[in-house]
Parts: structure tokens; C-alpha cells; sequence
């Protein structure tokens, strides 16, 4: 029970913490859906999945432990943003896998299981209608279905499962978006028990979608039906649908902006910064993925991939990984800009 111990954080209302959390994260529309709050809270009553963030039954059902506040990464929200520090950066293609570009972080995480420094790792695999849905990879075998590698932009419950994980395991992995990644920090900070995160993988990211939006906007405004796709990807201001006969369909990002949720607006950190190593597209050219190197793990497990020839390696481009991180901050001003205001400007 020690473990799980930690020191309160105060209220800003006189309500309970979850009651706190929705005033100031949820109804302020800063809400990243991580799911964090969804896999500490002790009485399971917040609910995440493929909707907002809610806990339907809180005024009775809330045992306001604060755990659901202490771990959120919006809460007293300071957007984080830039580059970030790095150790080392490459431009690198695996030789054994496939995957959304180079494949890296699928190569990454089959290291790390091969060096023993993780004993499992969450991933995101997808149905046939591209629905996110967690697998646990506890082989390497299991990173060569192309389910599991390639990214889905769509939510997915990735932190929950990352608490089932740490609970029967000592070195775990775990890949997600920076917003992931910030409240996996804040777990690591106030529960010991997270400290069982060996690796965190951050991905590169502008915006994540509801499946059930994303898919509706598809059908109805492209003719694209997701059960029929190959691969999604978003590339200079590009959402591309792939298909199996090599047909693809393209439009400009900008088409999705009355579905992307209110806490991707306010997001500024694109490249991962509190990752132990951050991967991406932006920077490299086509089939390879840029590779940020932040920590000591990270740095052994690149070592090894260069030791043992596994993957393929260049210079990245990193004058277009600072224009991608530049341009999340210009088009997510923090706090928000008002209606109002934007009409002066184009004025």
C-alpha cells in the first residue's frame, strides 16, 4: 500500500478532486484524453474510450483520493514545446520490420526485449475499421503483424493498460503521443510502482481523432470507407488514406478542424520532449523515420541497432523537425486566442 502513497494536491474547488479535474481540465476544454485519470482512479467510475473523458456517478461515487488530478498533464497546464534535448539524432530504416516509415519504433522496442531491458511492451493494434485496441508484446514474433506497427489517429487506452502491465511486470515499455508521455512522467513521479517504466517512446504528433468522428468525416465528405485502407498518414499538412491497390486519397488537414478535439488546440509539444526517444517521419526522407535520442536506455538500445547492422542509418534533416515543432506552437497558442481577437487580425 506504501506505493501507491502520495502527497495530496490542493483543491481550486469546493468539490471533490474529480469534480475539481472537470472544472478545470474537462468543461476548460484542455482535456488530452491520455486516460491517465482513467487507469489511477481507485473506484474505475472514469470512463475514456472512444468519447470525452467522464465519470458519470462522481458526487457519489468520487472517494476524493486526488489521484485522478495528481497524474493529468493538463492540470495547471504549462504547454511544453520545442525540440527538446537530445543526445544523438538519426535518420534510420529497419532491415527486419515494417511499419508506419523506417519502422523504428518497432525496431526500438524488439531491442529492448532482445537486450532484456523491457520484459513487455503496450502497443496500439487496430481492427478492420481502424478501432484502436491495446496489445501487450511480450515476443518480438508479435511486431511483424502490420496491425500492430503503423500509426492510428485515433485515441486509444494505452495508459490503462500500462497499469495492468506494471503490476505484473518490472520493466515495461510503453509508446504513445507527448501528451501520453507527459502524464506517464507524472505517473513515474508520484507512484512508485511506475517507476517500472523502463522505456517511453514518444511519437511525433499534431493532432488525434475520435474513431467515430474521423471515420463518419471520411465516408461522408471523401467516399473513404477505413475498413478498405492500408495506411493513414498525415505529411505537410496532408491526411492520406492508402489502399491495397495502391490508390490513395489526400486532403488538406485543415478539412478536419471542426473534429479535432479541443485539447489538441491547445497542444504545443510535436516532437515528444519528455520522452526517452522520440520518432517520427519530418526530417527524413521517404520509408525512413527521425530518431531523437534523449536518455542513457535510449542511447544503449540505438547503440546495439547500430552494432548489430538492424537497421539503416543517415543524416536526418533537423532544420524540418524545428520547423514542424515551431509551427504546433504558432497554430496552438496557449492560452487560446479569443474569436474576437482573430477577427482583429485578419482585419
Amino acid at each position: 500500500m506504501q506505493e501507491w502513497q502520495f502527497v495530496m494536491p490542493e483543491k481550486k474547488h469546493k468539490k471533490k478532486f474529480f469534480g475539481n479535474l472537470k472544472a478545470e481540465v474537462i468543461d476548460a476544454k484542455l482535456c488530452c484524453h491520455c486516460a491517465a485519470c482513467s487507469a489511477i482512479c481507485p473506484v474505475y467510475g472514469i470512463t475514456a474510450g472512444d468519447k470525452p473523458i467522464e465519470f458519470p456517478n462522481w458526487v457519489k461515487d468520487c472517494v476524493d483520493c486526488g489521484a485522478c488530478v495528481k497524474v493529468c498533464p493538463r492540470w495547471e497546464y504549462k504547454p511544453l514545446n520545442g525540440v527538446g534535448n537530445y543526445v544523438e539524432v538519426i535518420s534510420a530504416k529497419s532491415k527486419r520490420f515494417k511499419g508506419q516509415d523506417g519502422a523504428m519504433v518497432t525496431e526500438i522496442t524488439a531491442t529492448a526485449l532482445e537486450m532484456g531491458l523491457i520484459e513487455k511492451a503496450i502497443f496500439v493494434s487496430r481492427d478492420e475499421d481502424w478501432r484502436t485496441k491495446i496489445v501487450t508484446i511480450r515476443d518480438v514474433s508479435q511486431l511483424y503483424d502490420r496491425k500492430v506497427t503503423g500509426t492510428k489517429y485515433c485515441y486509444a487506452d494505452s495508459i490503462p493498460a500500462l497499469k495492468e502491465a506494471i503490476l505484473s511486470s518490472k520493466a515495461v515499455g510503453f509508446v504513445g503521443t507527448p501528451c501520453m508521455v507527459s502524464a506517464v512522467r507524472k505517473m513515474q513521479n508520484s507512484f512508485k510502482k511506475f517507476e517500472r517504466v523502463k522505456l517511453v517512446i514518444g511519437l511525433f504528433c499534431t493532432e488525434n481523432f475520435y474513431h467515430h468522428q474521423l471515420s463518419e468525416f471520411l465516408l461522408k465528405h471523401k467516399n473513404v470507407d477505413l475498413m478498405k485502407a492500408t495506411k493513414t498518414d498525415i505529411k505537410k499538412g496532408k491526411f492520406i488514406v492508402r489502399f491495397v491497390d495502391g490508390s490513395r486519397v489526400s486532403f488538406p488537414v485543415k478539412e478536419l478542424e471542426e473534429i479535432i478535439p479541443s485539447g489538441c488546440k491547445v497542444c504545443q509539444d510535436f516532437s515528444a520532449v519528455e520522452s526517452d526517444v522520440s520518432v517520427g517521419s519530418v526530417g527524413s526522407e521517404s520509408g525512413f523515420s527521425t530518431v531523437l535520442v534523449r536518455t542513457e536506455i535510449a542511447k544503449a538500445i540505438v547503440d546495439k541497432i547500430r552494432e548489430r547492422g538492424t537497421a539503416e542509418i543517415k543524416e536526418p534533416d533537423m532544420g524540418a523537425v524545428q520547423k514542424l515543432c515551431d509551427y504546433k506552437i504558432k497554430i496552438h497558442p496557449y492560452p487560446p486566442k479569443k474569436k474576437e481577437e482573430k477577427k482583429e487580425e485578419k482585419s
